[in-house]
């Protein structure tokens, strides 16, 4: 289904490419975070600022059909219906383009020479395997490396992993760009996070006065591991030991759809519109594979991994490094350990190993990517100029 899905994709795009390229065109496209709340949005942003180029939105998420209403499915249907019209117009004639993920239906268009796309990608960093890196399908590597073979440059957080981006996607190293994560800009900026906790409060008034911990595993790609995920976190004993002092925020990956249990005595915080917001305000962060902890890293704020699948999700989904070393935070493989730790502070000694991933999936260029980026891919200036 999907192939001829790709392919029709493809014949409209053929079609429309008969229109002349708008040079003041920059197209966005997201795949799956239909809220643009990532690097892609920051450069989106910074574009925006700039008010010299018409911008334009993808996101896949208009291929959702509502059937709450008869006014939910019309509006659906007609985000549907421009989706493979209107959109794809756009795409067959900007100048720039910019993604953070992979967007399969690329790997069977032909993008005019003049077309610049960017690759932002949706995560800082190395810390799990992504992109060639990883075991799939004949069909779907074929895919992703056609994909790939489209992109003019791809941009990363710091010089030290260019090399692996380079690899990840399958290009030479010259177009790696290491101008900084325009994400990361979001976190390093102090000025909103009062404002933003006190909206917080206001919504969740049970945790005025005490400190955020935010829960946020990833998703392990089966439905019953990804069951696990909650059955395996006692938030009764928890809120039992640390509930006088910590509220306990719980955010699970977009892609835990199987999972329906829910935890008692907790912030679901699963349909939070901006999780950057909830990421700014939480003061400690429990996670367990999941490149969130990037984000903590470079707030300089205390991470716990909770590994209680450890081997099970490496063999099922390698990391770069050996990961109880590499992790900026110590390492519980069962909630009495977990506990043990966050009530002793354990955190607070590994800030020398914490510094260090920060530099290396950092750099020191942090702060302004947004701006370097736009300055380098779309104005042709260097961080000099």
């Amino acid at each position: 289904m999907k192939r001829v899905f790709y392919w029709i994709y493809a014949a409209v795009f053929a079609v429309l490419r008969i229109f002349p390229l708008k040079v003041n065109k920059a197209v966005f496209v997201s795949p799956h975070n239909e809220s643009f709340c990532d690097s892609l949005g920051a450069v989106m942003d910074e574009m925006i600022k700039r008010d010299e180029f018409k911008i334009v939105q993808i996101s896949c998420d208009a291929l959702k059909i509502s059937f709450k209403s008869s006014d939910s499915f019309f509006r659906s249907l007609g985000n549907a219906i421009s989706f493979f019209t209107v959109k794809i117009y756009h795409l067959a004639t900007a100048k720039y383009i910019f993604l953070n993920d992979n967007f399969m239906p690329m790997s069977k268009l032909k993008f005019r020479d003049e077309a610049v796309i960017t690759q932002l990608w949706h995560a800082e960093g190395i810390f799990k395997r992504f992109g060639l890196f990883i075991d799939q399908p004949e069909q779907v590597r074929n895919a992703e490396k056609a994909c790939n073979s489209k992109l003019s440059y791809v941009v990363c957080s710091s010089e030290a992993i260019a090399p692996v981006y380079a690899e990840a996607f399958g290009v030479e190293e010259s177009r790696v760009l290491a101008l900084g994560s325009a994400r990361a800009d979001y976190f390093i900026k102090t000025e909103d996070t009062a404002r933003l906790r006190a909206e917080f409060d206001s919504k969740y008034p049970q945790c005025r006065g005490k400190k955020l911990v935010l829960y946020a595993p990833t998703f392990r790609d089966d439905p019953e591991s990804d069951k696990r995920i909650l059955e395996s976190f006692d938030s009764e004993t928890f809120n039992e030991r640390f509930g006088s002092k910590y509220s306990l925020i719980v955010r699970l990956h977009p892609q835990v759809h199987s999972c329906k249990k829910t935890l008692d005595g907790v912030v679901d915080a699963c349909d939070y519109p901006n999780v950057g917001e909830l990421i700014k305000i939480s003061d400690i962060l429990i996670t367990d594979y999941s490149s969130i902890c990037m984000d903590f890293a470079l707030m300089d704020k205390p991470v716990y991994f909770y590994a209680y699948d450890l081997e099970k999700y490496e063999r099922d989904r390698a990391f770069f490094f050996d990961y109880e070393s590499y992790v900026p935070g110590p390492v519980a493989r069962d909630f009495q350990t977990l506990l043990n730790l966050i009530n002793n502070n354990v955190a607070d000694s590994y800030k020398k190993r914490m510094a260090d991933f920060r530099t290396m999936n950092f750099g020191k260029q942090v702060g302004g990517s947004a701006e370097r980026i736009v300055n380098r891919i779309v104005f042709n200036k260097s961080a000099a100029e």
